[in-house]
Formats: C-alpha cells, sequence, structure tokens
C-alpha cells in the first residue's frame, strides 16, 4: 500500500500566531504517525507561482492522512491556523511503482 502526503504551501502572516499552530499540531501527528519530510526552510520556486512556506508531511497510507486531517486534534490546531496565514493543502498518494 502506497504512503499518503499533506503536501501544503503556506503563507504566514503572523509568526507568533502561526507558532501556536506549530505546537497544537503536533498532537494530531504523534497520534497519526505524520512525518515530516519538508518543513518550511529555503525553497526556489522555478515554475509557476507557490507561497513562501512549503510543507510535506508523510502517513502511512491516504487512510490515516485523511483520518488526521479530520481528527479532533488537527482540527483544533486548525482554528489557530486560519486566522493568521493562508494554506493550499493537498492531500495526495504516493507513487506506487508496484
Amino acid at each position: 500500500m502506497p504512503k499518503a502526503y499533506w503536501i501544503a504551501h503556506v503563507t504566514v502572516d503572523d509568526p507568533a500566531a502561526y507558532q501556536a499552530y506549530r505546537q497544537a499540531n503536533a498532537a494530531a501527528f504523534a497520534k497519526y504517525g505524520g512525518r515530516f519530510l519538508v518543513r518550511g526552510g529555503p525553497q526556489e520556486v522555478v515554475e509557476g507561482d507557490a507561497r513562501p512556506r512549503s510543507v510535506i508531511v508523510e502517513f502511512a497510507d491516504l487512510e490515516t492522512a485523511h483520518a488526521c486531517y479530520r481528527s479532533p486534534e488537527y482540527q483544533a490546531a486548525m482554528t489557530l491556523r486560519q486566522p493568521c496565514s493562508a494554506v493550499d493543502l493537498v492531500i495526495a498518494e504516493g507513487h506506487d511503482p508496484a
């Protein structure tokens, strides 16, 4: 079964408030086994448009990735994120070469 990923592009308008979201989302990611592959850091847009911050979180499978997003833990964290940032978020299944 292929892994799944949250792929987010983020514009942070209030870094101090966004820090509270980062602390709060840790409970959901721990519960559902989310593992950060990319969490901010330098990036270069080489084609098209993108927000200033990129985040990729890996999950065991698509079902788990969706369950994490819908969880009470993440929904509570999301209420902290929404007033201080703009996000484009995709949940995608990874490639399974088999």
